[in-house]
């Protein structure tokens, strides 16, 4: 094969659908997963909960329990008043999981 000859390509992929492999291959399944679900929270929480939006965030999931830090008392009240929309949301999204509840933290300066 010379150097002018074309490439053979494969069958075009979105790089999207490459990544979770990639990430697999590499170890990092987990944070991939972790990413996902945090930023699939923050979403959730500016379409439903806009007063919340940028003070609060998803920590992790204990069980079937969403754990989220709020910046403030009064962003985790806000969170708790939305608390059953943001789970039901949460649960359904393709970023989400399956959680049933969610616990707020308010944040220690």
């Amino acid at each position: 094969m010379t150097d002018d000859a074309p490439r053979r390509r494969g069958p075009m992929s979105r790089i999207g659908a490459l990544i979770p492999d990639a990430a697999a291959r590499l170890g990092l399944a987990d944070e991939l997963r972790r990413a996902r679900f945090l930023a699939t929270f923050d979403a959730i929480v500016a379409e439903r909960a806009p007063a919340a939006h940028g003070a609060c965030r998803a920590l992790r999931i204990d069980g079937e329990t969403l754990i989220v830090e709020a910046d403030a008392p009064i962003v985790g009240q806000e969170v708790l008043l939305h608390a059953d929309d943001l789970v039901a949301a949460f649960a359904r999204a393709p970023g989400g999981a399956p959680v049933r509840q969610l616990r707020v933290a308010v944040r220690r300066r």
